[in-house]
């Protein structure tokens, strides 16, 4: 975390500098920023998810649903850099075209899960 603090710090100082004369270069710095940041943030999705084939050890879990729940992770991520840059260029409308579709694509993949929690209340209902 110290080092995504140290980047943004710097990439914060040296837009600030470039606003003023170059604009562009500001937002080039920028871009290039959240790519290091994610890049570093990507080594950590490997340890979450060994720690969530370890879990699947413990607890009797469908793959499937872990594969979806990995897949909505990895939308919500994307939605967020992706709109956020939008805003930061100035793009605010279409930054928030962005996150409405990445809703959408989340609702749309979590429907097996919500079917799946919708036949199990089905079921104990039905037992009763």
């Amino acid at each position: 975390m110290v080092e995504v603090a140290i980047i943004s710090i710097i990439a914060i100082l040296m837009g600030i500098i470039f606003k003023k004369g170059k604009e562009e270069y500001s937002i080039y710095i920028s871009l290039a920023a959240c790519f290091i940041i994610v890049l570093l943030g990507i080594g950590k999705l490997e340890i979450i998810l060994d720690t969530i084939n370890r879990l699947q050890g413990y607890i009797k879990i469908n793959k499937a649903y872990i594969n979806i729940l990995v897949k909505i992770l990895g939308i919500t991520y994307v939605t967020e850099f992706a709109a956020a840059l939008c805003k930061d260029s100035g793009y605010h409308a279409i930054g928030e075209q962005v996150e409405l579709v990445g809703k959408l694509s989340i609702l749309a993949i979590s429907m097996p899960i919500l079917l799946a929690l919708l036949d199990t209340i089905n079921n104990f209902l039905t037992i009763q």
